[in-house]
């Protein structure tokens, strides 16, 4: 417990230290939802000053070590607070999954725009899952689907499958270990949907990233090859064997990488109705095709 005047010097205190930081303060705020329960609306507008004691999952001094972390170490909020928000989904991260970004919520809305209506009843492929957040969104919009979360990691496929437990979404997902498509051989020509945030950063580029993903979020999850499109190139070949016709073939991409993703699809010969989407910033994030009827 820590009364609501000594919660509030702390978090007057540590707002500043970000901002001379360069941390956005409202990371302070996003630590004390998640471990303290008050809500965004309380912070903002201070009502909890006034209270005796305002209950904590962790001791207060717990609190101030994981803040600590963040401005020592550089680790993301995310880690710290074990939980992100996402969509309408809170959901549990660990250093074994990559946080899963609002840029990629967009994701979720345009398969579910582009996909074929008669197609809402098949199965929908999340390759590459990391916590299960894709898969976790299609489970809750897509009652009579057949959702499957693919991932090579055990450690992440372990946290997706207890973000399902915890929203009561377990039982409408399947859950593969394994690399891309390849437990999923059952499945050839039955897949209504694919969709995947791969791994797309070029190598040489992963040092470039800001510390709090170069030396945080899982490198598996990040390390695209040399130019960034070895994951994305894979799926585009193998792909066409699982999709069935007329099948939706969806990924997000880095920056530059959409003329050539574009172009690698029509050199396949097995696609159609090839589009490029840009993300609520106006980059091109997403590529987007139909698999020849």
């Amino acid at each position: 417990m820590v009364s609501g005047q000594e919660l509030a010097r702390w978090r007057e205190e540590t707002r500043k230290q970000a901002l001379a930081l360069s941390i956005s303060p409202q990371e302070v705020d996003w630590l004390l939802e998640a471990l303290t329960g008050l809500s965004s609306l309380r912070l903002y507008l201070e009502t909890y000053q006034g209270d005796a004691e305002i209950p904590l999952r962790v001791s207060f001094s717990e609190l101030k070590k994981r803040w600590e972390k963040r401005v020592r170490g550089r680790i993301p909020v995310q880690y710290l607070a074990g939980e992100t928000p996402w969509r309408d989904l809170s959901v549990q991260v660990s250093p074994g999954v990559l946080i899963p970004r609002p840029e990629t919520e967009m994701i979720v809305e345009l398969a579910l725009n582009y996909a074929r209506e008669e197609f809402r009843q098949g199965h929908w492929v999340d390759l590459g899952t990391g916590s299960g957040a894709i898969a976790l969104a299609f489970a809750k919009a897509l009652p009579l689907a057949a959702i499957h979360a693919v991932d090579n990691s055990p450690a992440a496929l372990a946290v997706a499958r207890q973000n399902a437990q915890n929203l009561g979404l377990a039982s409408n997902i399947q859950f593969h270990q394994g690399s891309w498509f390849g437990p999923l051989r059952h499945l050839q020509g039955q897949i209504s949907v694919m969709v995947s945030n791969p791994p797309y950063v070029p190598t040489a580029a992963l040092k470039q990233l800001q510390p709090e993903v170069a030396k945080h979020e899982p490198h598996l999850a990040l390390d695209g090859g040399k130019d960034g499109l070895a994951a994305i190139g894979h799926l585009i070949e193998t792909a066409p064997q699982f999709l069935r016709r007329g099948g939706l073939w969806l990924t997000e991409m880095g920056a530059g990488q959409a003329g050539t993703v574009e172009q690698l699809l029509k050199n396949n010969g097995h696609y159609c109705n090839i589009a490029i989407k840009k993300d609520l910033s106006g980059m091109e994030r997403f590529a987007l095709a139909e698999v020849k009827s």
